[in-house]
């Protein structure tokens, strides 16, 4: 079974940048689109961002241009640079795949605030 293991998320000030990690295990991650997701309190879980086996990528209307989904087949890991952050931004962070899309990890906190 895949296992996601979330990293890097933190407190930063509007306008901060962060660099999400995602370890994926268990899996044939070459072979599989991957994606980034997040949960503001409140809230329900949204897609953020989707990178292919291809290495095309998607984003949600609202990341679009100040994040960046990109992937390292050879150490399985998919990240999330995310710049210009906002206050909205606010959220956990989850990585995806398609290969067990009901797996989810622990995700990892993001807080924009000054």
């Amino acid at each position: 079974q895949v296992q996601l293991v979330e990293s890097g998320g933190g407190l930063v000030q509007p306008g901060g940048s962060l660099t999400l990690s995602c370890a994926v295990s268990g899996g044939a991650f070459i072979n599989y689109n991957h994606q980034w997701f997040r949960q503001a309190p409140g809230k329900q879980r949204e897609w953020v961002a989707t990178i292919t086996k291809g290495l095309n990528t998607a984003y949600v209307d609202s990341v679009k241009g100040r994040f960046t989904i990109s992937r390292d087949n050879a150490k399985k890991m998919v990240f999330l640079q995310m710049n210009s952050l906002k206050p909205e931004d606010t959220a956990v962070y989850f990585c995806n795949t398609h290969e067990e899309p009901d797996v989810w990890g622990q995700g990892t906190q993001v807080t924009v605030s000054s």
